[in-house]
């Protein structure tokens, strides 16, 4: 596909990443981003100095800050191939460490880490994708599953305690489990489901529990189909309830009405952007992830971004 040049209203923040992922604004000022290729995470200064907080092999994709001030981050287990269907050939230089997905969790100041999980109601991740915390403490998770050319397992969304104690099932199955987002309100549950272009909601119950999320894809209501070639990728939601999706292929942020009552698009060029977070004065830039171009971008927003649970609520 060809390389469109990155539209005026986007600002390069940092350039020469190594396929960033689940960008995170802290209160300080400096953004933390998931180098997929580089099997970092790594912390983006004001000024768009780089530094590596740790290397977690495999390749990191979502993160979240959890009540304890450490950043957990979904690693999807790396691949056995130097191509993928999602992310196109991988740079000579990029690492790869082939394994089963997991929930890791970083402390930002040593850059110490574990791996909390590697399966979640008795199977194994997958390939964890991203990543969010409730009001309760908890934190969901999308498990996109195992694939390769020829076949896939099928995916899921997982509930889990940030102690390491228990993880579940909320959905499953559901495939390409992709983006993992929760309403201002923290009553409704939204995935992306990647290779479908769509873009689910889910009634939440009680923490970890969703309406018929027993049956396969869950009791869902559709809030949006992008037409192909298009593709979704993670998520977040600005302050009014609009999910922003990192829209794949067509290189756009797809924002959708809470009700689902319609949709826009905001270009940003990227055929693999593949996230959208909030930071600065009153959450008004909008940080976006662009991955083929190895950039985090940066761009005002029209509005501020949802605060996070225990980044900037």
């Amino acid at each position: 596909m060809p390389r469109r040049p990155m539209p005026g209203h986007l600002r390069t923040v940092a350039s020469g990443l190594k396929y960033p992922e689940g960008p995170l604004a802290l209160p300080d000022g400096s953004v933390l981003v998931m180098e997929v290729w580089g099997g970092n995470v790594a912390r983006i200064s004001p000024q768009g100095d780089y530094g590596v907080v740790a290397y977690m092999g495999g390749r990191p994709c979502g993160a979240a800050i959890g009540p304890d001030g450490r950043c957990y981050v979904c690693n999807d287990g790396g691949r056995n191939e130097r191509e993928t269907a999602e992310l196109g050939p991988a740079p000579d230089d990029a690492v790869i460490t082939p394994g089963g997905g997991s929930i890791q969790v970083v402390d930002l100041a040593s850059g110490v880490f574990e791996t909390l999980y590697t399966e979640a109601g008795g199977w194994p991740i997958g390939a964890a994708n991203d990543i969010v915390f409730d009001a309760h403490g908890g934190f969901y998770f999308t498990d996109f599953a195992r694939q390769n050319r020829r076949m896939s397992t099928r995916g899921r969304v997982c509930y889990a305690m940030p102690d390491g104690s228990e993880a579940n099932d909320v959905v499953a199955p559901i495939d390409t489990a992709n983006g993992v987002g929760l309403s201002p309100d923290g009553k409704t549950l939204y995935v992306a489901q990647a290779a479908h272009g769509r873009l689910l909601a889910f009634d939440i119950l009680e923490p970890g529990r969703v309406r018929d999320g027993d049956r396969p894809g869950g009791g869902a209501q559709v809030l949006c189909t992008v037409p192909g070639p298009q593709g979704f990728d993670s998520l977040g939601v600005d302050a009014d309830g609009y999910i922003c999706v990192a829209t794949t292929r067509s290189g756009q942020i797809t924002v959708v009405a809470p009700d689902g009552s319609g949709w826009t698009q905001v270009d940003v060029a990227d055929a693999h952007v593949t996230n959208i977070c909030w930071g600065g004065p009153g959450l008004r830039t909008a940080y976006v992830t662009l991955g083929a171009f190895g950039v985090l971008a940066a761009m005002d927003w029209e509005r501020p971004g949802l605060g996070l649970h225990f980044l900037n609520r």
